[in-house]
């Protein structure tokens, strides 16, 4: 019987829009399954990659020959079917090419990293070698000595820069071949134990052990302290690591590994989890109130019609409680949840929180995870385990973790996809917030999502007393205190006074957002992008936050030479320290992107307010969302007008939403709080908006104004950015790319137009939008759109610049 051929359509981790076919070698015919992962070849060079399953069939295909799959990674799938169906959508939907989805589904640790080694030809040996420059003659000469190297090891040992057109014509004279060597990424973390050697562990050989030891005193110590670690006599002897006998028996590794040496000991290791394990006793969920139980039944009964219900809940009112009963219920079912938060700071709080009630099946999945700690996630996530991560807490990035029964996911603002993956497990959404989207608003009174209203603050306590300080009026008087308003300092010395403490809230990072010269009015740019450089006075140097280029704060000015440079702006930075000269005996903590970059950073700073170590925690919009503390009386918001001022239509609501969120930070348990806001417009709509808690009024002002400009929910947004080094390039490229959509689409097209910023990182950019009403075919508009980037790419002259498409942007 002939032995059928398959072959396999895979996933490669490159931004190509089609996927590739290869041919499976006939021993694996009975192991592929869709969702493993395979070594395959690909370009010119054959360089290996690591791709993933999507497709098993019979047919070769017609355009290219297909090359044979290197080899087989996985024994059972790594991702499933529903994974599969929710990468085609954001492919189709978003207008991404499947690598790209690939890439930002699958930890890295996953994509196996491909390497080149060079190695002498083996036809070459005994031919002559006089046709070879010095340094040709020098890398050949390397490789007889250590007969493989890596490129960047022959660029390292001969100090040789162009080494890639030296390699090319080595292999173009048939000196060396280049060989692929691929290795993996993710590292299990293996832990030492130790344990006594089969001879040792017998009772009559033991004593003897002893007496072979009485005169190396270390070795003797060492092991009686391990039969102690070890408590070798009970009936569940204990496993030994060899750092803790280490550090028992005051020795070094070596002592132990002397005892190795002489059949004492052996050592073994073991696979240990990076995720570690919740080992205290479990809570029960709280009994709800009368008002949290009204809100809990009427999300019940929404849930019967609705698969998305919107729970509009003002802050402090208890929906984390609503949320455990609901998660209790769906785990009861045996069911998974995804529990989504837009910050990451939240994350570090809640699990604590929810760690208390659920124990080990709940865990996180986020950004700030090392490539190794995601991936284990994602197997524990994958194995369906029902002791397990059966709760999923995380921000977007959980959004791609392999579950194969959700049930609920609970999410603090809208995203489309979310709502495809609910739909793909035939999973329910709660959207909980206490200052909802606009879109998600009007999608519950549409009657598209259920909506559930709690408007009682837990346990009684009153919603915070919002005022205004006007600054404008304040710096008019001479009154102002560097950045803090007479009113603002006054009631941050009564909370002092009172043990009380303190948020303040300023949306950017860093000392001043930019320097000037008073002589000549120069302002320091960034070499790469078209923006001032950000003056951060710990490191004293000035940094683009944009590209991340950074340069030493000059003594004088770069142009005129002037010393007279003043700083202009404020950040959190700056804020801090000028906290400490008006509040000298007061501790501050600073929670920002510049204090919170390791994985712990968040946890130690909300620990340290947490738990009173604190007095005053200055943050950005990490401070805004969530979070719960007993003692705040007072937040302050040092400067309204920047957030009401970007050029963007979402500018007010979002000034908004977040102006509420941290004024929600204030007063909990037994006294009401303040919330002071500082700003040139006290009569701004949005200030008056906020100070009255009325959220009904600003959606019913936003949503005026997006159905009069065309703006969602109405329309939805096509957002291009166009990129090249080229200022003309892009200029041209952009306007023939303008041209041909609005060929098709006529007046929706706005632009091309500079953003804010027309460069970044060395490239010129140029932004076009287009505004689709919501009765024209989606799928007819994205295929349009496909093809007009497809033949721009191919066909026009300007083709090297690069399109980047954002569907529905944020």
């Amino acid at each position: 019987m002939a032995i059928e051929t398959k072959f396999i359509d895979v996933v490669l981790p490159l931004s190509v829009p089609n996927l590739f076919t290869y041919r499976l070698p006939f021993e694996l015919n009975d192991y592929i399954q869709v969702g493993q992962r395979v070594i395959v070849p690909f370009g010119k060079g054959g360089k290996l990659y690591t791709a993933l399953v999507k497709r098993i069939h019979q047919t070769p295909p017609k355009e290219y020959q297909a090359k044979y799959v290197e080899s087989l990674l996985d024994e059972f799938p790594i991702v499933n079917n529903k994974q599969l169906q929710l990468w085609d959508w954001i492919a189709d939907y978003y207008l991404a090419n499947p690598g790209d989805v690939f890439n930002a589904a699958l930890p890295g640790a996953f994509k196996l990293a491909s390497e080149s080694k060079v190695v002498l030809n083996i036809a070459f040996e005994g031919n002559p070698i006089t046709d070879l420059t010095d340094q040709e003659y020098s890398i050949f000469e390397a490789l007889e000595v250590r007969n493989v190297l890596s490129l960047q090891e022959i660029s390292e040992i001969l100090n040789i820069k162009n080494i890639h057109k030296i390699v090319k014509s080595l292999i173009e004279k048939r000196a060396i071949v280049v060989e692929e060597e691929v290795k993996a990424k993710f590292k299990p973390k293996l832990i030492t134990y130790v344990r006594l050697n089969n001879y040792a562990n017998e009772e009559k050989n033991l004593e003897q052990v002893f007496n072979q030891l009485g005169k190396a005193k270390k070795q003797l110590e060492t092991l009686l302290t391990f039969l102690k670690l070890n408590n070798r006599y009970s009936k569940t002897p204990n496993e030994v690591k060899k750092l803790d006998l280490q550090t028992q028996a005051n020795v070094s590794s070596s002592i132990i590994n002397q005892l190795v040496e002489k059949n004492v000991f052996e050592l073994y290791d073991v696979e240990e989890s990076r995720l570690g394990k919740y080992r205290n006793e479990l809570m029960g969920e709280k009994t709800l109130n009368e008002h949290q139980q009204k809100s809990y039944t009427e999300i019940k009964e929404s849930f019967n019609t609705k698969d998305v219900t919107l729970l509009h809940g003002v802050t402090g009112s208890g929906k984390t409680e609503l949320y455990i009963k609901l998660i209790n219920e769906t785990l009861d079912e045996g069911k998974q949840v995804l529990y989504l938060l837009p910050e990451i700071a939240l994350t570090t709080q809640l699990i604590v929180r929810l760690q208390k009630v659920f124990g080990n099946r709940i865990g996180v999945y986020h950004s700030k995870f090392n490539e190794n700690e995601r991936v284990e996630v994602w197997n524990e996530v994958l194995k369906n385990n029902s002791e397990r991560f059966q709760i999923i807490m995380g921000a977007r990035s959980a959004l791609f973790l392999p579950y194969s029964n959700l049930g609920l996911i609970i999410i603090d603002e809208e995203h489309e996809n979310t709502i495809v993956l609910a739909k793909i497990h035939q999973a329910k959404v709660l959207l909980g917030s206490a200052t909802p989207s606009v879109e998600s608003y009007y999608n519950a009174k549409e009657n598209k999502y259920g909506y559930v209203e709690l408007a009682k603050r837990h346990g009684g306590v009153m919603m915070p007393e919002i005022l205004c300080a006007d600054v404008k009026e304040a710096t008019r008087k001479k009154m102002m205190k560097s950045h803090f308003t007479p009113d603002l300092l006054q009631l941050m010395t009564e909370a002092f006074d009172n043990k009380e403490q303190v948020i303040l809230f300023q949306n950017r990072r860093g000392y001043a957002p930019f320097m000037i010269c008073e002589e000549c009015g120069n302002v320091p740019q960034c070499n790469n992008c078209d923006v001032s450089l950000t003056y951060h006075k710990l490191n004293n140097v000035l940094k683009c936050h944009y590209c991340g280029s950074n340069k030493k704060m000059p003594p004088a000015c770069n142009a005129c030479g002037s010393t007279r440079i003043t700083l202009k702006g404020f950040g959190t930075e700056q804020i801090e320290e000028e906290l400490a000269i008006y509040f000298p005996k007061i501790r501050i903590a600073r929670m920002d992107a510049d204090t919170t970059r390791s994985k712990n950073a968040y946890h130690q700073i909300i620990s340290d307010f947490e738990d009173g170590n604190v007095d005053v925690l200055v943050g950005t919009q990490m401070v805004t969302k969530g979070l719960d503390f007993d003692n705040v009386a007072l937040v302050g918001i040092l400067n309204a007008d920047t957030m009401l001022n970007f050029p963007d239509f979402r500018a007010f609501e979002r000034s908004y939403q977040l102006m509420s969120q941290v004024s929600g930070r204030a007063g909990r348990k037994a006294k009401r709080g303040k919330v002071l806001i500082q700003t040139y417009d006290p009569f701004h709509p949005i200030i008056r908006q906020v100070v009255d808690s009325d959220y009904v009024g600003m959606y019913s002002y936003e949503i005026l104004q997006r159905k009069n400009f065309h703006y969602p929910p109405f329309y939805r947004i096509i957002h291009f950015s166009l990129k090249h080094r080229d200022k003309d390039v892009l200029n041209a490229g952009a306007a023939e790319f303008a041209n041909n959509l609005r060929i098709k689409f006529g007046d929706r097209i706005l632009g091309p137009e500079y953003p804010v910023i027309a460069r970044i990182k060395n490239l010129y950019q140029k932004e076009i939008i287009i505004k689709i009403e919501k009765s024209l075919s989606v799928v007819k508009t994205r295929e349009i759109i496909k093809n007009l980037k497809n033949n721009f790419e191919v066909n026009s002259p300007y083709k090297s610049v690069k399109i980047i498409i954002d569907v529905d942007p944020m």
